[in-house]
């Protein structure tokens, strides 16, 4: 079935090791409200360059959840891009990464910053 999950995120980062070195490695700890219900771990790399509003960041993030009444665990994959302020964004679920009731989910969110709320959009399949 094709659906779409909607809803708000709360997320805590920290630094993870002496963020030494123009690569800095943060921990990723999210609790999500709405649609997709549950909490989610982390770690993302990240550089800033010397150019402002330029920057890059890859992370791994495992969720643990229920969507549409089912439970269960997925991996998401995210790839983030600032080119002097051009922000571009994907985020995708690991093929293969779910688990229990979510065994087969497959797709993406949408991220949105505003006012320093977090909210997603989330566009999926489950099979039946």
């Amino acid at each position: 079935m094709k659906n779409e999950a909607t809803g708000t995120f709360d997320v805590k980062l920290a630094p993870v090791g002496g963020g030494e070195g123009p690569i800095g490695s943060m921990s990723i700890n999210k609790t999500f409200h709405g649609d997709l219900q549950g909490t989610s771990v982390g770690q993302m790399l990240a550089f800033r360059s010397s150019v402002e509003g330029s920057a890059g960041y890859v992370a791994m993030e495992r969720v643990t959840a229920s969507l549409n009444g089912r439970q269960g665990t997925f991996t998401l994959q995210h790839s983030g891009l600032m080119d002097k302020g051009a922000q571009s964004l994907t985020v995708a679920v690991v093929p293969d990464s779910a688990t229990e009731g979510l065994t087969g989910l497959a797709g993406t969110m949408n991220i949105v910053v505003t006012s320093g709320q977090h909210d997603y959009q989330f566009r999926y399949t489950l099979p039946d």
